[in-house]
């Protein structure tokens, strides 16, 4: 029987508060309005941004989750890009192809990104429902569900051959760490590299410093359970800061000869960001911001950092413009140009997703996908 215009009762897990643990309730789902698409979620990771967002949001109750990937149920009216059947992958960093950051060659945080943290959609509302309550949506893909409703410049078409199981992590973790190397820093052949912080981010991180040529990577990480994996994905060298007496940023400036020509903060705390700042050259060395910080943390970084010459810079979703670049990267996936099994070491699931969240916990999981 077609669910096409009706609304779909399925399983979802809620955010109901602070602090609390996610709960799989039955839930509302309205079909899509003007320029909106209903997806059947098939897979989605669990982000480590994710594990700070159940502490750290404004609205309640909620629906997480950012990087899915499904099949599209039905299309509100005046959507043209994708149609029922196809594969698609969420986006939370739309692309609407008309404002000032689309329409610049090197921007891609599309204005329209910045709408959807109110957790509406673009009417004012909200199309799931639970209990009686409106349920707030999270950045245009709320994953955590078996169906989400989600703007249409927030979401891409991608290779009908795509295993979604895999390509998932397209959606955040990967395209994140991958192109804050390739397309932030733009890691030139031959340089050396430092990379802070190991979990599915960072080690994209390291994939695409690999991929740019880089010389020398060096992973830093006070979990040294994460150094095989770091080394299986391009590390040369792994050093925990708590092997050391001094600060980090001074062993490495020690080991790479002055500081490393780039550096990523990939876990989102201020301390880590002005060590990794430090420990990049003082003349031309380049440091990214990876890693999501809370609304509101403030860095306290000394001027004199920047006067030889040193840059600092941030990154949101690799830089990639999302609907452009999205399916570009699962061909490239499709034709092999990467590999991200390495990157998925769990498994799970939907219903186990409380599961998942105490696996991120104990700092064993890289990525745990759940299959809805």
């Amino acid at each position: 029987m077609s669910t096409i215009g009706k609304v779909i009762k399925c399983k979802a897990a809620i955010l109901w508060e602070p602090g609390a643990p996610l709960s799989i309730e039955e839930v509302e789902v309205a079909p899509p309005r003007a320029q909106e698409v209903r997806i059947k979620i098939v897979a989605t990771g669990l982000c480590g941004t994710e594990m700070k967002m159940l502490k750290n949001l404004r609205i309640y109750p909620i629906i997480l989750g950012h990087e899915g990937a499904g099949i599209v149920e039905s299309v509100g009216e005046g959507v043209s890009s994708v149609k029922t059947g196809d594969k698609v992958i969420t986006l939370f960093l739309p692309q609407c192809g008309e404002c000032t950051s689309c329409l610049n060659p090197g921007g891609n945080v599309c204005i329209k990104f910045k709408e959807s943290q109110s957790g509406l959609m673009s009417d004012g509302t909200t199309r799931f429902t639970c209990k009686g309550k409106s349920v707030y949506h999270l950045t245009n893909t709320s994953t955590f569900t078996e169906y989400t409703v989600t703007k249409e410049i927030a979401v891409a078409k991608i290779d009908a051959g795509a295993p979604l199981e895999k390509v998932c992590l397209i959606s955040c973790g990967f395209s994140t760490g991958y192109g804050a190397a390739i397309n932030t820093a733009q890691v030139t052949a031959g340089s050396t590299c430092a990379v802070f912080g190991l979990g599915g981010v960072g080690l994209s991180v390291i994939m695409g410093c690999k991929a740019a040529g880089a010389a020398r990577i060096i992973a830093v990480d006070i979990n040294k359970d994460k150094f095989e994996k770091a080394k299986q994905m391009g590390a040369t060298g792994c050093i925990s800061p708590e092997d050391f007496e001094k600060p980090i940023q001074e062993v490495l400036i020690e080991m790479t000869d002055a500081g490393a020509d780039f550096s990523f903060e990939v876990i989102g705390n201020p301390e880590t960001v002005v060590a990794a700042l430090t420990s990049c050259h003082e003349s031309h060395g380049v440091c990214v911001i990876v890693g999501w910080m809370t609304v509101g943390v403030q860095l306290n970084i000394s001027g004199g950092l920047f006067f030889s010459g040193r840059s600092l810079k941030g990154t949101v979703f690799g830089g990639w413009k999302s609907r452009d670049h999205v399916p570009k990267l699962v061909s490239d996936y499709m034709a092999k140009k990467f590999n991200l099994d390495p990157l998925i070491t769990h498994t799970l699931n939907f219903d186990k997703i409380s599961e998942a969240v105490a696996l991120m916990k104990t700092g064993k999981c890289i990525r745990c996908i759940l299959m809805i």
